[in-house]
């Protein structure tokens, strides 16, 4: 008889976990027993939020792993960190984001929200299949946006050479987010692994006040309710290829649901992820 669902000794990554939803979420898992590594791009950042979830949860069963999305080199650096810290990855939680006003390229010519919403976590989670598939069963829970809603979609200027503005550029990377999870839940059936991705709501963190310039907002800690409860509820398992928002199944936009759009979407994210030359994505069919 299979056991029921618990985080409680299990693995849990939770990527942009220094502030905000992320680092609720960790707290929260931590909270519940969960070993969890907690990603950040600053060392020293990284160190405090550590120290202050221990502090809150009695936990100790915490660990910081670093990298910098903006840099494909270091998200495949962060899959080898994970890999070296465990053989087995229970949750992962991709939640890191960010929002730019202004078009910005990262280290390696993409833009950056493009690069760090959708492309970092759609290579970091290909790269992590292995210690994924060990421990089924595991989820994946991704922190995308109702904002994927109104997302203009261009495949020839998925970097906005041609037309950039914040609001459509971070509106494209979720509803890349939500491609991503559709397509890799296909790609994951029977396997033990579920995938599903969420809307946390208006939430009060530095990107809403800094990227839509809003006031107010629920507490980081109300944003992260679904996303732990994707990552800890029994009533989820074995749910996968879903959306969520307050805890609730949920529908997204009808181009989040276009199969041509999903299958074009992965091709160009392995391309630019690399995972085409180098490192064949493992969810492969």
């Amino acid at each position: 008889m299979n056991q029921p669902w618990t985080v409680r000794g299990r693995t849990v990554l939770v990527t942009g976990a220094t502030d905000g939803i992320g680092k609720e979420t960790a707290r929260e898992l931590a909270r519940r027993g969960a070993r969890v590594l907690l990603h950040g791009r600053d060392a020293g950042r990284a160190a405090a939020a550590r120290r202050e979830i221990c502090s809150s949860t009695g936990s100790d069963q915490v660990d910081v792993v670093l990298a910098d999305f903006t840099s494909l080199d270091q998200v495949r650096a962060l899959a080898d960190q994970v890999r070296g810290l465990t053989e087995r990855l229970h949750v992962l939680v991709d939640n890191a984001g960010v929002y730019q006003e202004r078009r910005h390229l990262t280290r390696d010519g993409l833009e950056t929200t493009f690069q760090v919403n959708h492309l970092a976590p759609f290579l970091l989670t290909n790269l992590l299949l292995d210690p994924l598939l060990a421990a089924a069963p595991a989820r994946i829970v991704v922190v995308s946006s109702g904002v994927h809603q109104r997302a203009p979609v261009d495949l020839a200027d998925l970097q906005g050479e041609k037309r950039y503005d914040g609001y459509s550029a971070y509106g494209l990377s979720k509803l890349g987010n939500l491609l991503f999870t559709y397509e890799l839940a296909e790609r994951l059936r029977g396997a033990g692994v579920t995938v599903n991705a969420l809307h946390p709501g208006a939430v009060s963190t530095k990107l809403l006040h800094a990227g839509f310039r809003a006031a107010g907002g629920a507490s980081p800690r109300e944003g992260a309710r679904t996303a732990v409860y994707l990552a800890t509820s029994p009533d989820v398992e074995g749910v996968s290829g879903a959306y969520f928002v307050d805890e609730r199944r949920t529908t997204s936009s009808p181009a989040s649901y276009s199969r041509e759009l999903r299958a074009a979407f992965w091709s160009v994210s392995e391309r630019l992820a690399g995972l085409d030359r180098d490192e064949p994505a493992r969810a492969s069919g």
